[in-house]
């Protein structure tokens, strides 16, 4: 049987998050839940228990920056590998969310490839 890895998915874009899902559900194992901005997201991570967060930064009510330092000050979730997939591709903005605890930072538009490459690698998955 195949171990179940659980990710959260957070982005204020119902498109995007579908489209981060449809990459990372073809990881053997893969299950995910969804939030729509970090406020929820948060929510979400204490009602359960999660190997792995994938976030946008620009969000409504909580963006991801601030859900980046929330996780990263929990003890419960301090050690899960965290993915910013934004539009903000300045270096600056990648910088802030790396120093903040993000494992990873990917700039959209980008491929399902390049999610699952970064997720399985992250994860030290086959």
């Amino acid at each position: 049987m195949t171990q179940q890895i659980r990710a959260l998915v957070v982005d204020d874009s119902q498109a995007m998050r579908r489209s981060i899902m449809y990459a990372l559900q073809r990881i053997s194992g893969m299950v995910c839940t969804e939030a729509q901005d970090g406020a929820e997201g948060l929510k979400k991570l204490t009602q359960g228990r999660f190997d792995l967060v994938l976030t946008d930064i620009n969000m409504p009510l909580m963006d991801g920056l601030k859900l980046i330092h929330h996780i990263r000050q929990a003890t419960d979730h301090r050690g899960v590998p965290i993915v910013v997939i934004t539009t903000e591709g300045a270096a600056a903005d990648r910088e802030r969310a790396l120093a903040l605890g993000a494992s990873a930072y990917l700039v959209k538009p980008v491929q399902a490839k390049v999610v699952m490459d970064t997720v399985k690698d992250l994860l030290k998955l086959a």
